[in-house]
């Protein structure tokens, strides 16, 4: 690894402008090779999909410009999420550990370890995540039975992970884990090191190609330099986990439009109607345009809440990068995030539901693959409890109680 350069060499790579051509062709092609892997089955993961992230450089999208990254803003970046989404959600969803990654980069102290991971990122490499264990009795908490054992000049890796979104298809891979005073540390592996085995045991409702499932390490070795802090400092002078949070639900409002469009094509395509409906041809049948109406208004109020909320995101990212944290803003950036989830939940869930409505029976099929959209969506919103999300809002609305101090705000 090498330090960034101020300046991208010539001829580099850089990503797509938003509202480009080139942009819109990749997420084409994704969205083209999403309808061929449902039409020989749904059993293939995303690969080309992901080849496309790497070789047009969209996991550099956040970095700036004259970095040779593509300069986005943080709402850039959700549209992005939300068009991918549209395109395959399982797609947005490998990345999502990446672009938090690269915002930690962008967001925290510069130091010389942190920017050599920035070259890397620039020529297209892809950072996974393995942290969740399932032993864990306290979900979020930060104590793990994966060990980072000392050795001369580095480590030695060793525990068993969950929920490792992403790392399948990763060049690298973060992972926490315990050191013998009983501390976290992060460490940083390239995803193919001797040691590590990628089980593709995922077997969620939803989500299916998102690489989720177990990540075993065993006698990793891990060089000092590849070592990271576990949280870019506690409390007041930590940027808040708002991106990750709000990143799921831009991945549902991509969902949502295209529970719009499917349901649009599901009326245009019916040639049957039932016989005491209101009208011969389904589609000018005006219960079911009533339908399609609110689905058409339940994924703009989802895409619309998640740019209010990534606005907020920007604000509280340039401060921190210019003039350091602000708590403030910090905590404002992430109470929305929280509200977005609150808010969208049952209405997303509902919208999924009501796509069935306006197909017949016919819609139930299998090979018809629209089951896929709530199963995407309870998946996605069971990353964390809205319930307990909810409870913490109303906690600091009536009480001014602080936002608990953890990855999930």
């Amino acid at each position: 690894m090498t330090a960034v350069s101020e300046a991208p060499a010539p001829g580099a790579v850089r990503p797509p402008a938003r509202g480009s051509a080139e942009l819109a062709a990749v997420i084409a092609e994704i969205a083209e090779d999403a309808a061929r892997r449902r039409a020989r089955g749904g059993t293939e993961g995303p690969h080309r999909a992901i080849d496309l992230i790497r070789e047009h450089r969209l996991g550099a999208v956040r970095v700036p410009r004259e970095y040779g990254g593509g300069g986005y803003t943080l709402q850039d970046l959700f549209d992005l999420v939300v068009d991918l989404a549209e395109a395959d959600p399982d797609v947005p969803h490998v990345v999502r550990v990446h672009y938090a990654f690269v915002e930690e980069l962008l967001r925290v102290p510069r130091t010389e370890r942190k920017d050599a991971w920035l070259p890397e990122i620039l020529v297209g490499k892809l950072f996974g995540g393995a942290s969740s264990e399932l032993s864990t009795r306290a979900v979020g908490s930060y104590s793990f039975e994966s060990t980072l054992t000392p050795n001369p000049g580095g480590y030695r890796l060793d525990g068993v992970k969950f929920y490792s979104t992403g790392s399948l298809y990763s060049d690298y891979i973060r992972v926490s884990a315990n050191v013998p005073d009983g501390k976290a540390l992060s460490a940083i592996v390239p995803a193919d090191r001797p040691g590590i085995v990628h089980k593709d045991d995922w077997d969620g409702i939803g989500q299916r190609h998102t690489g989720s499932g177990t990540t075993v390490f065993e006698n990793v070795a891990v060089d000092e330099s590849e070592t990271l802090p576990f949280r870019g400092g506690d409390g007041q002078t930590r940027p808040r986990q708002a991106l990750p949070q709000l990143y799921l639900h831009a991945i549902a409002a991509g969902i949502l439009r295209t529970v719009t469009t499917e349901s649009a094509e599901l009326i245009r395509g019916r040639e049957r109607s039932f016989v005491y409906a209101v009208a011969e041809e389904p589609r000018h049948d005006p219960q079911l345009l009533e339908i399609v109406g609110a689905l058409s208004a339940a994924a703009f109020a989802a895409e619309s809440v998640v740019r209010a909320a990534a606005a907020a995101q920007d604000v509280a990212a340039d401060v921190a990068r210019t003039s350091g944290v602000d708590p403030r803003l910090e905590q404002e950036a992430a109470v929305l995030a929280a509200k977005v989830k609150i808010s969208i939940e049952d209405v997303a869930l509902r919208a999924a539901t009501r796509l069935f409505e306006v197909g017949g029976a016919s819609a139930t099929r299998e090979s018809a693959h629209l089951d896929r959209h709530w199963r995407n969506l309870r998946t996605l919103f069971s990353h964390n409890p809205t319930v307990y999300k909810a409870r913490v809002i109303g906690d600091l609305v009536v009480n001014d109680t602080p936002l608990p101090d953890t990855g999930y705000f």
